[in-house]
């Protein structure tokens, strides 16, 4: 037992803290991954899951800063307690709650995450602050502060260790199960650090917090913004990554990490990482920051890895600005409290306001600019202040660099206007940059130019198409449409994808375009169902996107088009794309998962059965897995086809359907079309699926100039809902340049 006089157990404390925040990072992830399949695998489920994370933390650092205040016995023996009684709720696993009705997905998933994982994260959420407290008990102890990046280290280890380790080689229930033996032991370290200041409680030497002068209101409120502007920044940074290319755990977390390697630096004793990076921080806003406000066009693995490292300077600069704001260590927890509060309320910001109230990622430069005007402006020389630098001659400057950059924005501008300039934006967005550097001592003006830089490049194209109203916003993404007149044409992205097009030419509006080309396997198979199925064929599609498939409907079919998305409905039957009321006025839409509603169909009620919802760059992992096969399979006629879509840029989906195909016994054949580059039909690849090999052999019989393909080796093991990665079908190629 130590007393007093004892060492301050600075080991057992580190061990502790660092535990606990491995474990606190590692369950995000999971559980996140364990809701995918009752979710719709939208993108946002991670940002709802972060909210909850961030409330829960809250409390948890609102409990620490209570219980503080207590005899450190008692706050042994109350923290312990609470530990044993939320270990009832191991392992962890989904709670039980009716689905959500269609819209209402941004209040029903938080709910479900909290009543799954609320009781054990809340108590190992307030572990860092309280440990950090008892460790100050010890009078040769020291500044607590360090433990708080040992903290950081631990919750980056934990995000990192789920898809490069977790995922791959355990089961859900298996990581479950090792997660919770992992949160005994953490029971047990907090055990011994309570033995470890049982000798100090009782010689009743305490930190009396109580007595601290009050912390002035005006720097709580510095706290808590400098707190919420990073992790809003965050989140929205996670939005984009995630909806433009797959929503899986190694995106989710790689901003998160970076976001937590942050604290690292900001709070470590050594100072001068911490100032090097804040002056980065200005160089990264005024250049990458500047792309803050494109819509379209910024794409690939350079736009991508720019994105992150601006959210680690930008983060670290803010977080060390928050550190020098630090009180006494007797003020502690009421510090984390802030922070905390800071952190919940710009997860309010960017996952449940910023959906609602933006037609787009607004919240994305917003944060950016908010950034810029927080951000430490000691962390760049100041050029005002060098010898004979009169006042008249700071101002004289000022006006200058006020009206070189006026000038320059506006031929920057156009130089994104036209495409014959276009080779000579970024050498004036980087002369822009220079000048905004120079007047970072003049915050404001720094800001304002930022503010024009992001207008200039692309922000003022973003604006203009929020006004025309051609956004449309929902949980499961942003929807823009575009209508070209010259070439008579209108079109859909999904983010930056470009998901759907529809002739606007009376004599065209019902010729199918994009994806389902006359070459394609969906145009082949679905324009001969007739022939192959019979003049009242059972038609089903999940995914509805612009509606295109609708328009091969004949005769008697009965058809039914799943979609999750009530946005996406509204754009089919509001007049903006006429495929479905034109071509299948008839047809039955199923607003919801169509996973979770084709589960509740009659066995063997469709002939024909499109899997249609990999066409865009995020990709529904549930969607894909062995139990939705099942549930498909269950749906389809004994000889029914299954149409499987797996054109995507990012995820080679062939390997993991041949796998699937094997284990099941099924016949199939691949289609890829690759029409002329000056059409309006795009390269897909397209699985026809079957239990009878010989409708698999009618269908190559269609059209011998469209030649299919046997699919190519299996992977290794089949998806499922418990088990599956997408990281070795990562086709990091395309990733390369912008598109």
């Amino acid at each position: 037992m130590s007393g007093i006089t004892g060492r301050p157990a600075r080991v057992l404390f580190a061990a502790t803290i660092l535990t606990g925040s491995f474990l606190l990072f590692l369950i995000q992830p999971m559980v996140a991954r364990m809701a995918l399949p009752r979710l719709g695998g939208a993108p946002n489920v991670w940002n709802s899951a972060m909210l909850v994370y961030q409330a829960l933390l809250l409390g948890g650092y609102y409990y620490a800063h209570r219980l503080s205040r207590w005899p450190l016995r008692r706050q042994a023996q109350v923290h312990l307690g609470l530990f044993a009684l939320a270990a009832l709720t191991l392992p962890v696993s989904l709670a039980r709650l009716v689905p959500a009705a269609p819209g209402n997905e941004v209040w029903w998933v938080p709910l479900l995450l909290a009543l799954s994982v609320g009781p054990v994260f809340f108590a190992v959420s307030a572990q860092a602050p309280l440990m950090q407290r008892w460790y100050a008990l010890h009078p040769q102890a020291g500044q607590p502060w360090a433990l708080y990046a040992a903290s950081n280290l631990g919750s980056f280890g934990g995000l990192i260790a789920y898809p490069l380790l977790a995922e791959p080689w355990l089961a859900l229930r298996q990581q479950a199960w090792v997660w919770s033996g992992g949160y005994l032991m953490l029971l047990v370290l907090i055990a011994l650090c309570a033995r470890a200041r049982w000798g100090i409680a009782s010689s009743g030497i305490m930190i009396p917090a109580a007595e601290m002068p009050p912390i002035p209101r005006r720097r709580v409120a510095m706290w808590i913004v400098l707190a919420a502007v990073p992790s809003g920044l965050m989140l929205s940074t996670t939005t984009h990554l995630t909806t433009d290319i797959f929503a899986m755990p190694l995106l989710w977390v790689l901003p998160l990490g970076v976001y937590l390697l942050s604290f690292t630096f900001a709070f470590a004793d050594w100072r001068g990482p911490a100032r090097i990076i804040s002056a980065l921080a200005w160089v990264g806003m005024l250049s990458v920051g500047g792309m803050a406000m494109v819509s379209y066009g910024w794409m690939g693995l350079v736009p991508l890895v720019c994105s992150v490292v601006l959210l680690f300077l930008v983060c670290t600069a803010l977080h060390a600005r928050l550190y020098d704001l630090r009180p006494e260590p007797e003020q502690l927890t009421t510090f984390y409290l802030a922070m905390s509060a800071g952190g919940a309320l710009g997860g309010v910001f960017t996952a449940l306001i910023a959906p609602v109230a933006f037609d787009w990622v607004w919240e994305y430069p917003l944060l950016i600019f908010a950034a810029a005007l927080l951000l430490p402006r000691g962390a760049l020389p100041d050029w005002r202040q060098v010898a004979g630098v009169e006042p008249q001659l700071r101002r004289a400057v000022l006006v200058l660099l006020l009206v070189t950059a006026g000038a320059l924005l506006w031929q920057l501008y156009q130089a994104n206007m036209y495409v014959d300039s276009r080779p000579y934006r970024w050498p004036m967005a980087a002369a822009a940059a220079l000048l905004g550097l120079a007047m970072v001592p003049w915050r404001w003006a720094a800001a304002s130019l930022l503010a024009g830089i992001m207008l200039a490049q692309g922000g003022y194209d973003t604006l203009v198409d929020s006004r025309a109203g051609l956004r449309t916003r929902s949980y499961f993404g942003v929807y823009t449409v575009r209508t070209y007149p010259k070439d008579k044409l209108r079109t859909m992205l999904h983010g930056t994808t470009l998901h759907g097009e529809q002739s606007t030419d009376p004599i065209r509006r019902r010729t199918p375009l994009a994806y389902y080309g006359p070459g394609s396997g969906a145009a082949i198979v679905f324009g001969n169902a007739r022939d192959l199925f019979g003049p009242r064929a059972r038609v089903g599609v999940l995914g509805l996107g612009t509606g295109t498939l609708a328009c091969f409907a004949q005769g008697d079919q009965r058809w039914t088009i799943f979609e999750i998305d009530p946005a996406v409905l509204r754009l089919s039957t509001n007049g903006t794309f006429t495929y479905l009321p034109l071509c299948a006025p008839q047809a039955r839409v199923v607003l919801g998962d169509a996973r979770l509603e084709l589960a509740k169909a009659t066995r063997g009620s469709f002939d024909l059965l499109a899997i249609d919802a990999f066409s865009s760059d995020s990709v529904p992992m549930h969607l894909f897995t062995h139990e939705a096969f099942g549930v498909y399979l269950d749906a389809l006629s004994p000889k029914g086809v299954m149409m499987v879509h797996i054109s995507n840029n990012f995820i080679d989906l062939e390997p993991a359907l041949s796998a699937e195909l094997k284990a099941r016994g099924l016949a199939a054949a691949l289609r890829d079309d690759n029409p002329q580059a000056d059409t309006d039909y795009w390269a897909t690849s397209w699985v026809a699926v079957s239990r009878d090999p010989a409708q698999i052999e009618a269908i190559k019989a269609l059209d011998p100039d469209a030649p299919w393909r046997a699919l190519g080796p299996p992977a290794p093991n089949v998806w499922r809902d418990d088990y599956a990665s997408f990281l070795p079908y990562v086709t990091w190629h395309n990733f390369l340049g912008m598109r």
